[in-house]
Protein backbone atom coordinates (compact mmCIF):
# COMPACT_ATOMS: atom_id res chain seq x y z
CA UNK A 1 0.00 0.00 0.00
CA UNK A 2 1.46 3.45 -0.93
CA UNK A 3 2.47 5.60 2.01
CA UNK A 4 2.75 9.39 2.37
CA UNK A 5 4.49 11.32 5.11
CA UNK A 6 3.68 15.00 5.75
CA UNK A 7 6.37 16.93 7.62
CA UNK A 8 5.13 20.17 9.18
CA UNK A 9 7.72 22.79 10.12
CA UNK A 10 8.14 26.53 10.63
CA UNK A 11 11.17 28.50 9.54
CA UNK A 12 12.17 31.93 8.34
CA UNK A 13 14.97 30.43 6.25
CA UNK A 14 13.27 28.64 3.33
CA UNK A 15 16.35 28.85 1.10
CA UNK A 16 18.31 26.86 3.67
CA UNK A 17 15.45 24.34 3.85
CA UNK A 18 15.66 23.85 0.07
CA UNK A 19 19.43 23.52 0.31
CA UNK A 20 19.08 20.74 2.87
CA UNK A 21 16.65 18.88 0.63
CA UNK A 22 19.02 19.22 -2.34
CA UNK A 23 21.83 17.81 -0.21
CA UNK A 24 19.72 14.83 0.90
CA UNK A 25 18.65 14.06 -2.68
CA UNK A 26 22.26 14.19 -3.88
CA UNK A 27 23.65 12.06 -1.04
CA UNK A 28 21.02 9.30 -1.20
CA UNK A 29 21.15 8.53 -4.93
CA UNK A 30 20.59 4.80 -5.46
CA UNK A 31 19.60 4.15 -1.83
CA UNK A 32 16.60 6.32 -0.99
CA UNK A 33 13.16 4.72 -1.25
CA UNK A 34 11.14 7.93 -1.58
CA UNK A 35 9.53 8.25 -5.01
CA UNK A 36 8.28 11.86 -4.86
CA UNK A 37 8.86 14.83 -2.60
CA UNK A 38 7.58 18.39 -2.63
CA UNK A 39 7.66 21.39 -0.31
CA UNK A 40 4.69 23.71 -0.02
CA UNK A 41 4.47 27.13 1.65
CA UNK A 42 1.36 28.25 3.52
CA UNK A 43 -0.04 31.26 1.62
CA UNK A 44 -1.54 32.61 4.84
CA UNK A 45 1.56 32.09 7.00
CA UNK A 46 4.89 32.73 5.28
CA UNK A 47 7.03 30.82 7.78
CA UNK A 48 4.85 27.68 7.69
CA UNK A 49 6.07 24.88 5.37
CA UNK A 50 4.87 21.37 4.58
CA UNK A 51 7.05 18.74 3.02
CA UNK A 52 5.14 15.85 1.42
CA UNK A 53 7.10 12.67 0.72
CA UNK A 54 5.71 9.61 -1.09
CA UNK A 55 6.87 6.00 -0.72
CA UNK A 56 5.77 2.67 -2.25
CA UNK A 57 4.91 1.39 1.26
CA UNK A 58 5.31 2.07 4.98
CA UNK A 59 8.13 -0.48 5.12
CA UNK A 60 10.03 1.37 2.39
CA UNK A 61 9.53 4.62 4.30
CA UNK A 62 11.10 3.04 7.39
CA UNK A 63 14.07 1.91 5.30
CA UNK A 64 14.44 5.47 4.09
CA UNK A 65 14.32 6.81 7.65
CA UNK A 66 17.13 4.44 8.63
CA UNK A 67 19.56 6.00 6.16
CA UNK A 68 22.26 7.96 8.03
CA UNK A 69 21.79 10.88 5.62
CA UNK A 70 18.09 11.06 6.50
CA UNK A 71 18.82 11.28 10.21
CA UNK A 72 21.52 13.91 9.66
CA UNK A 73 19.29 16.08 7.46
CA UNK A 74 16.41 15.73 9.95
CA UNK A 75 18.67 17.05 12.75
CA UNK A 76 19.67 20.00 10.57
CA UNK A 77 16.03 20.75 9.73
CA UNK A 78 15.17 20.68 13.44
CA UNK A 79 17.94 23.20 14.11
CA UNK A 80 16.76 25.33 11.20
CA UNK A 81 13.17 25.38 12.44
CA UNK A 82 14.00 25.95 16.09
CA UNK A 83 11.75 23.07 17.14
CA UNK A 84 11.17 19.52 15.94
CA UNK A 85 8.84 19.21 12.94
CA UNK A 86 5.61 17.28 13.37
CA UNK A 87 4.77 14.23 11.26
CA UNK A 88 1.52 12.94 9.79
CA UNK A 89 1.73 9.39 8.42
CA UNK A 90 -0.84 8.40 5.80
CA UNK A 91 -1.68 5.06 4.21
CA UNK A 92 -2.97 5.94 0.72
CA UNK A 93 -6.38 4.35 0.22
CA UNK A 94 -7.26 6.19 -3.01
CA UNK A 95 -5.03 7.82 -5.59
CA UNK A 96 -6.74 9.22 -8.67
CA UNK A 97 -4.56 10.85 -11.32
CA UNK A 98 -7.28 12.78 -13.08
CA UNK A 99 -5.32 13.83 -16.17
CA UNK A 100 -4.49 10.17 -16.85
CA UNK A 101 -8.15 9.25 -16.50
CA UNK A 102 -9.12 12.07 -18.87
CA UNK A 103 -6.53 10.98 -21.44
CA UNK A 104 -8.08 7.50 -21.51
CA UNK A 105 -11.41 9.01 -22.54
CA UNK A 106 -9.97 9.76 -25.97
CA UNK A 107 -8.76 6.21 -26.56
CA UNK A 108 -11.52 4.25 -24.80
CA UNK A 109 -14.57 6.30 -25.73
CA UNK A 110 -14.03 8.98 -28.37
CA UNK A 111 -12.21 6.81 -30.91
CA UNK A 112 -13.03 3.24 -29.87
CA UNK A 113 -16.73 3.89 -29.20
CA UNK A 114 -17.31 6.87 -31.49
CA UNK A 115 -18.30 9.26 -28.69
CA UNK A 116 -17.44 12.36 -30.70
CA UNK A 117 -19.78 14.38 -28.48
CA UNK A 118 -17.11 14.14 -25.78
CA UNK A 119 -14.49 16.04 -27.79
CA UNK A 120 -15.48 19.52 -26.48
CA UNK A 121 -15.43 18.17 -22.93
CA UNK A 122 -11.91 16.80 -23.23
CA UNK A 123 -10.14 19.13 -25.69
CA UNK A 124 -9.61 22.90 -25.48
CA UNK A 125 -11.00 25.03 -28.35
CA UNK A 126 -7.48 25.97 -29.43
CA UNK A 127 -6.23 22.39 -29.45
CA UNK A 128 -3.17 21.66 -31.61
CA UNK A 129 -2.07 18.13 -32.46
CA UNK A 130 1.43 17.43 -33.82
CA UNK A 131 1.73 14.29 -35.95
CA UNK A 132 4.46 14.30 -38.64
CA UNK A 133 3.22 10.92 -39.92
CA UNK A 134 -0.31 12.18 -40.56
CA UNK A 135 0.00 14.05 -43.85
CA UNK A 136 -3.78 14.14 -44.14
CA UNK A 137 -4.29 16.41 -41.13
CA UNK A 138 -6.42 19.37 -42.08
CA UNK A 139 -4.02 21.80 -40.41
CA UNK A 140 -1.27 20.85 -42.88
CA UNK A 141 2.34 20.03 -42.10
CA UNK A 142 1.38 17.24 -39.71
CA UNK A 143 -0.70 19.53 -37.49
CA UNK A 144 -4.37 19.30 -36.52
CA UNK A 145 -5.67 22.63 -35.26
CA UNK A 146 -9.05 23.14 -33.57
CA UNK A 147 -11.89 20.85 -32.57
CA UNK A 148 -13.47 20.66 -36.01
CA UNK A 149 -10.21 19.40 -37.49
CA UNK A 150 -9.81 16.88 -34.69
CA UNK A 151 -13.37 15.65 -35.14
CA UNK A 152 -12.83 15.27 -38.90
CA UNK A 153 -9.63 13.34 -38.25
CA UNK A 154 -11.33 10.90 -35.88
CA UNK A 155 -14.28 10.50 -38.26
CA UNK A 156 -11.85 9.68 -41.08
CA UNK A 157 -10.27 6.86 -39.13
CA UNK A 158 -13.63 5.50 -38.00
CA UNK A 159 -14.97 5.53 -41.57
CA UNK A 160 -11.98 3.49 -42.63
CA UNK A 161 -11.69 1.13 -39.68
CA UNK A 162 -13.51 -0.59 -36.86
CA UNK A 163 -11.18 1.17 -34.40
CA UNK A 164 -10.17 -0.48 -31.13
CA UNK A 165 -7.57 1.12 -28.87
CA UNK A 166 -5.93 -0.67 -25.95
CA UNK A 167 -4.08 1.53 -23.45
CA UNK A 168 -0.99 -0.40 -22.35
CA UNK A 169 0.68 2.13 -20.05
CA UNK A 170 0.44 5.74 -18.90
CA UNK A 171 2.92 8.06 -17.21
CA UNK A 172 1.96 11.49 -15.85
CA UNK A 173 4.28 14.33 -14.92
CA UNK A 174 3.18 17.90 -14.29
CA UNK A 175 0.52 18.85 -16.84
CA UNK A 176 1.49 16.15 -19.34
CA UNK A 177 0.36 12.52 -19.75
CA UNK A 178 2.20 10.02 -21.94
CA UNK A 179 0.12 7.07 -23.15
CA UNK A 180 1.53 3.94 -24.81
CA UNK A 181 -1.19 2.27 -26.86
CA UNK A 182 -2.00 -0.58 -29.22
CA UNK A 183 -4.56 -0.24 -32.01
CA UNK A 184 -6.45 -2.74 -34.15
CA UNK A 185 -9.21 -2.36 -36.70
CA UNK A 186 -10.95 -4.04 -39.63
CA UNK A 187 -10.41 -2.01 -42.81
CA UNK A 188 -14.07 -1.70 -43.75
CA UNK A 189 -14.07 1.63 -45.60
CA UNK A 190 -11.97 3.93 -47.79
CA UNK A 191 -8.82 5.24 -46.12
CA UNK A 192 -6.09 7.33 -47.76
CA UNK A 193 -7.44 6.41 -51.17
CA UNK A 194 -7.50 2.67 -50.46
CA UNK A 195 -10.88 0.96 -50.78
CA UNK A 196 -12.01 -1.42 -48.05
CA UNK A 197 -9.94 -4.61 -47.97
CA UNK A 198 -11.53 -6.35 -44.99
CA UNK A 199 -8.07 -6.85 -43.53
CA UNK A 200 -7.34 -6.82 -39.80
CA UNK A 201 -4.82 -4.00 -39.32
CA UNK A 202 -2.74 -3.34 -36.22
CA UNK A 203 -0.20 -0.80 -35.04
CA UNK A 204 1.36 0.61 -31.88
CA UNK A 205 2.22 4.12 -30.80
CA UNK A 206 2.53 6.75 -28.12
CA UNK A 207 0.84 10.09 -27.47
CA UNK A 208 1.69 12.91 -25.07
CA UNK A 209 -1.22 15.14 -24.04
CA UNK A 210 -0.60 18.52 -22.40
CA UNK A 211 -3.47 19.70 -20.21
CA UNK A 212 -4.58 23.23 -19.39
CA UNK A 213 -7.48 23.77 -16.99
CA UNK A 214 -8.44 20.10 -17.22
CA UNK A 215 -8.55 19.95 -21.04
CA UNK A 216 -6.04 18.79 -23.64
CA UNK A 217 -4.55 21.86 -25.31
CA UNK A 218 -1.72 20.19 -27.22
CA UNK A 219 -0.71 16.67 -28.23
CA UNK A 220 2.30 14.96 -29.79
CA UNK A 221 1.79 11.66 -31.64
CA UNK A 222 4.30 8.98 -32.62
CA UNK A 223 2.92 5.80 -34.18
CA UNK A 224 3.99 2.90 -36.38
CA UNK A 225 2.44 4.25 -39.57
CA UNK A 226 4.75 2.20 -41.83
CA UNK A 227 3.27 -1.03 -40.49
CA UNK A 228 -0.26 0.23 -41.15
CA UNK A 229 0.62 1.42 -44.65
CA UNK A 230 2.19 -1.96 -45.50
CA UNK A 231 -0.93 -3.75 -44.32
CA UNK A 232 -3.01 -1.54 -46.61
CA UNK A 233 -0.64 -1.99 -49.55
CA UNK A 234 0.32 1.70 -49.66
CA UNK A 235 3.99 0.75 -49.51
CA UNK A 236 5.71 -2.55 -50.43
CA UNK A 237 5.95 -5.26 -47.80
CA UNK A 238 9.67 -6.02 -47.76
CA UNK A 239 9.11 -9.31 -45.91
CA UNK A 240 7.26 -10.73 -48.90
CA UNK A 241 10.17 -10.26 -51.31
Amino acid sequence: MPFVQIIDCRTERPDDLNRLMDTWVEQTVGRRTATHTLIGRDRDNADHYLEIVEFPSYEEAMRNSALPETERIFNEITALCGQPPTFTNLDVIRDEQLNKMNARVFFDQIVSEGRLDLIPQLFAPGYTGHDPADEGSSGGGGETVGLDALRAQVEGYRRGFDCRFTVENQIAEGDEVATRWRWAGIHHGEFRGVAATGRECTMTGMAVFRFEDGKVSEAWWNWDNMTLYRQLGLIPDETSR
